[in-house]
């Protein structure tokens, strides 16, 4: 009988052997934990899928950053009051801008016809006659406006809409007159309809476009 054999008993229940008889559990259980966690991670899987989806076709409301970067860019203003109030640069008139018009060409004259065509059209007029030295015979295009360096925001935009291809320069003037150099390829100023529509233009330009949510 072996040392295992509780006293007293024998026969079927005598056990043999030297060591105790190995409990295992029983597998169902096993498959029932194995069980639980596939469930588990299955439903883990689909909420993230859907999530993903839902992000997707809202266009990203599903992330904080964007929806607050969407919500403020499609938030009404509220001091649309205050940007109207805003002012605006607005253009220069012609009566307020002084044209000194020289002729830097070989031909005679077109210094005064072109200083009373645009007194017609509105400029005053300065100085007029036979360009500078340093200028005479020597602006190929049509014309040179020449003035200081606030005048590439103020009168060179509004003069410019006389003479089509005119160059712009600047120099050291301190005074806010302009120069109109004729060149040797000048036939005429802009025609008064054109220029007309070209100052319009100018006076009105095309707002900004909106942001769209």
């Amino acid at each position: 009988m072996s040392m295992l054999t509780p006293p007293g008993m024998g026969g079927k229940y005598r056990i043999t052997g030297n060591a105790y008889p190995r409990m295992r559990r029983p597998r169902h259980r096993r498959r029932l934990v194995f069980a639980a966690l596939a469930a588990v991670v299955a439903l883990g899987l689909a909420g993230w899928g859907t999530l993903q989806l839902v992000d997707a076709f809202s266009g990203g409301a599903g992330s904080g950053k964007r929806t607050t970067a969407a919500a403020t860019a499609c938030k009404p203003r509220q001091n649309a009051a205050q940007d109207l109030a805003t002012p605006v640069q607005v253009p220069l008139k012609p009566a307020q801008i002084t044209v000194n018009v020289y002729n830097a060409t070989p031909r005679a004259g077109l210094a005064k016809t072109t200083a009373d065509e645009l007194k017609k059209r509105g400029f005053a007029i300065g100085k007029v006659g036979n360009a500078p030295v340093t200028y005479d015979k020597k602006v190929p295009g049509a014309g040179l406006l020449l003035g200081a360096a606030e005048a590439t925001k103020g009168a060179f935009p509004v003069l410019g809409t006389q003479l089509k291809g005119a160059a712009l320069r600047t120099d050291t003037r301190q005074t806010a007159d302009v120069d109109l150099i004729i060149g040797t390829a000048f036939t005429a100023l802009t025609p008064p309809k054109d220029a007309t529509a070209a100052l319009a233009t100018l006076a009105k330009p095309a707002p900004a476009p909106s942001a769209k949510c």
